[in-house]
């Protein structure tokens, strides 16, 4: 590669960002890519528009899910050092670690926990836990509000859950919070300087907000909840840095668990283990997935990634390993998660030559819709599946447990806890693609929006998969 290459990625992004931004009301966007020894950076507009505060190579910003990867890698850490087994019952270390369902949590190995193959039904609980033992206060909640979707190691659901439990797992094996174990184990030898695990570092340095379009006016306004609580942290809900950081990691796990400055982070071996398929649903809307990582096939490419939706913003981390190539970005409204996208698929395709087969190609249209129908839950959502039209169409209801629950989801969610009903098209017997959306929507990252059935029996499907998570029919 030479200079002129990544300097025609330079202005591509830097004109597609500000594009994107100004006709979606996106304040803000930084994005970073790291391709064979190269490193740009571009930020765009505004990082908080109460302040007015720009935009900056340097701004930080709420990793949200993209942690997970950094929790999974701190995981396999103590598996290097034999502090760990993968194939362990995560009892044997967190005895106390139970679920509603009875002798439910002594079947979840450690490797569940990180390869959400887990079941752990939690993925909207928010206990409001603050300070050290914020950890401790989540395990034990988990016993008399959370049950399971499914056997271990019988499906793949998205699971913030499960990797919540493997972060309170790392404090009792290395006698440290999670928060000073993923400062000592992982920004310090990565090299993350400007990294940190709180609002109260954050707002020591150029942080950016997130922002949530006013309904009526469609202007951005700054989000009233700044991170999640602190017993979110190892999901993704405190912490924070900047793109170059994230870069600096993503580069970790290129060289096959080797920091930037040559510090050895993660064995060769579980840099490896991560990135290979540890469950496949054989779904086109759920790619494989690793140890952390997602595996998103993009013709003969695969791409790791995570994405990490923060209060108001949306973050993306890729690394291709077959191209040498790292790719970062973060925009303060969810909105700018359609940007990513479009550039992850420009990059791919324009600055790689990769050939981007379509997802999908057509359409069945006489598809028995009867297997579907019903109501499907998971913890405090329903989803009610009816037939209208011909068409699938989902109602989905949010059913806080409590006051506290629903006042920090509904801020974490921008106001915004029910949608209008959702027609679906069939694309073959038990997949489904949202109406009126041109086929190549769901050639990139955005194939999430597509619906699975899984498990049909007595001519009843047992789940339905939407965004990677599972609801199980009630």
């Amino acid at each position: 590669m030479n200079d002129n290459a990544l300097h025609t990625v330079e202005v591509q992004i830097r004109e597609q960002a500000a594009a994107y931004c100004e006709s979606n009301n996106v304040p803000g966007f930084v994005v970073g890519v790291h391709h064979a020894g190269e490193q740009i950076i571009v930020a765009h507009g505004t990082s908080n528009v109460a302040t007015s505060a720009p935009m900056r190579h340097d701004t930080g910003f709420l990793f949200g899910s993209v942690t997970k990867v950094l929790t999974t890698t701190l995981v396999l850490q103590q598996v290097d050092r034999g502090l760990l087994d993968l194939d362990s019952p995560v009892v044997k270390y967190l005895p106390d670690f139970a679920l509603v369902v009875p002798g439910a949590a002594d079947k979840i190995l450690v490797r569940h926990l990180i390869g959400h193959t887990n079941g752990i039904d939690a993925d909207l609980y928010f206990p409001d836990d603050k300070g050290r033992d914020a950890l401790v206060a989540y395990v034990k909640g988990l016993a008399s509000n959370c049950g399971t979707l499914f056997e271990p190691g019988e499906q793949l659901s998205y699971s913030n859950g499960g990797m919540i439990v493997a972060g309170r797992l790392l404090e009792v094996v290395t006698g440290l919070p999670f928060h000073d174990l993923l400062a000592r184990e992982i920004y310090a030898p990565v090299g993350m300087p400007d990294s940190g695990t709180s609002a109260e570092q954050a707002i020591l340095r150029s942080t950016a907000v997130g922002h949530f379009l006013d309904p009526e006016t469609m202007a951005p306004k700054s989000t009233n909840l700044f991170t999640l609580p602190d017993t979110w942290g190892p999901a993704g809900g405190t912490p924070i840095g900047t793109i170059a950081d994230l870069l600096a990691f993503g580069r970790t796990h290129l060289a096959g668990g080797v920091s930037p400055s040559g510090t050895r982070v993660l064995s060769a071996e579980s840099t490896a283990l991560m990135q290979q398929v540890s469950y496949d649903m054989e779904s086109p809307n759920t790619p494989p997935i690793g140890l952390g990582w997602v595996l998103y096939p993009f013709g003969d490419t695969t791409v790791l990634a995570m994405s990490g939706a923060s209060p108001g913003g949306v973050s993306l981390l890729c690394v291709l390993p077959e191209h040498d190539l790292v790719f970062a970005a973060y925009g303060n409204n969810p909105g700018a998660i359609m940007l990513q996208d479009q550039i992850l698929q420009w990059l791919l395709s324009e600055h790689l030559g990769v050939q981007i087969p379509r997802l999908v190609t057509e359409m069945e249209q006489d598809v028995d819709l009867a297997p579907y129908v019903g109501t499907y839950r998971s913890h405090q959502l329903r989803i009610d599946v009816s037939v209208v039209d011909g068409q699938l169409e989902e109602r989905t209801t949010y059913e806080p447990a409590d006051e506290s629950q629903e006042r920090i989801f509904t801020e974490f969610a921008g106001g915004m806890t029910s949608a209008p009903p959702q027609r679906y098209v069939p694309i073959r017997p038990g997949l489904f693609a949202p109406a009126g959306y041109p086929l190549e929507t769901f050639d990139g990252y955005l194939r999430l929006l597509l619906v699975s059935f899984h498990d049909v029996r007595d001519g009843q499907a047992r789940f339905r998969n939407g965004g990677g998570r599972l609801t199980r029919r009630a």
